[in-house]
């Protein structure tokens, strides 16, 4: 890997430097050309610092405040009050040069606002989607997106993010000619909302991209697209409800404390379906943490909000993988071969 910095925001998230420093210091050991900007509020953060051994140090420049954003103000008041913010910072340091991408796990609507606001989208990209890489069954990934970002996507916004995805699974995924579904309530032409039919309709005539047609939520982890493409309200839920899902069986799956009797009933479940209790673990949420708004001059990652260190730190590594394969100019290049967007 050649020298990158990276521009956390050090109060994100449910649990800030908590989470945020050992990730960092995991980082640090598995990348030795890596360096970060911490922004954040060094008092709260500092008796995590002082864990980290003096080499580790070395590569961290923190830079102290104390203000943060609140997940509860509206999203007008927030972008207002955002300045001297740690997320704010953390973006400007990407658009000013002085990083290479930033992670956050801070409100996704303010994230999006300040990085479209700082950073700018690709040209011909009317918005910003929210991205990852989700697992399944057999072991793969599929790209899927919007994640959130945006609550309503129109025709032409879900062509555009149709094709970022198609172009991001290329790169990420080593695809060519990727698998694309679009996700909808069911597989007939004549269900689903009528942006959605008209999108499935407009993708059907594409022949530069390889569409499949609508996929339901229930068919998401079994591999039969490598792009999943949705406005970012359906998006949310539905990759909200597969990390519940999996996190809620193999929470099932672990001894917990109780009477011999259920101790014993535990067990032998987790004999019966140990096979599928591996891949459950393989398949684990933390692994697959971080969404990246693609679209984007830069790498901007979103981490959960709820994340923890392990997590986090995978989302770290979600935005080194993108900066290291140049995914925004790989974007932005591979729009021209589309042409006009539809």
């Amino acid at each position: 890997m050649s020298r990158l910095t990276l521009a956390l925001d050090v109060m994100g998230g449910d649990f800030g430097p908590r989470i945020v420093i050992p990730a960092v210091a995991t980082a640090l050991n598995q990348h030795s050309m890596l360096s970060f900007l911490l922004y954040g509020d060094q008092a709260i953060a500092q008796p995590y610092l002082n864990n980290l051994t003096a080499e580790q140090q070395r590569r961290i420049t923190f830079v102290h405040t104390p203000q943060q954003i609140s997940p509860d103000l509206p999203l007008a008041t927030a972008l207002r009050q955002s300045k001297g913010s740690s997320m704010r910072m953390a973006i400007e340091a990407v658009a000013e040069g002085k990083a290479d991408g930033c992670v956050s796990g801070g409100s996704t609507a303010v994230l999006m606002a300040l990085a479209k606001r700082l950073i700018q989208p690709l040209p011909n990209i009317d918005r910003p989607a929210l991205t990852s890489l989700i697992p399944t069954m057999n072991g793969k990934s599929s790209v899927m997106l919007d994640l959130g970002a945006n609550v309503e996507a129109d025709q032409h916004q879900l062509t555009q993010f149709a094709e970022m995805g198609n172009i991001f699974a290329e790169v990420m995924l080593k695809l060519v000619f990727p698998r694309m579904a679009l996700l909808n309530i069911g597989t007939e032409d004549n269900k689903g909302s009528q942006t959605v039919r008209d999108t499935h309709q407009a993708l059907k005539m594409r022949n530069d991209l390889n569409y499949l047609g609508f996929i339901e939520g229930d068919k998401l982890m079994n591999h039969l697209a490598d792009v999943i493409v949705c406005d970012g309200l359906s998006g949310n839920i539905a990759l909200k409800t597969l990390e519940g899902a999996v996190k809620n069986v193999l929470s099932f799956f672990k001894t917990q404390e109780g009477d011999l009797c259920r101790l014993a009933k535990r067990y032998l479940l987790r004999l019966i379906f140990y096979r599928y209790y591996r891949k459950l673990k393989q398949i684990n949420p933390d692994r697959h943490n971080g969404a990246t708004l693609l679209g984007l001059l830069s790498v901007v990652v979103k981490s959960h909000s709820g994340a923890g260190s392990n997590a986090f730190y995978y989302a770290i590594e979600y935005a080194l993988s993108q900066i290291e394969n140049q995914i925004p100019q790989k974007i932005s290049q591979g729009l021209g071969r589309f042409g006009d967007l539809a």
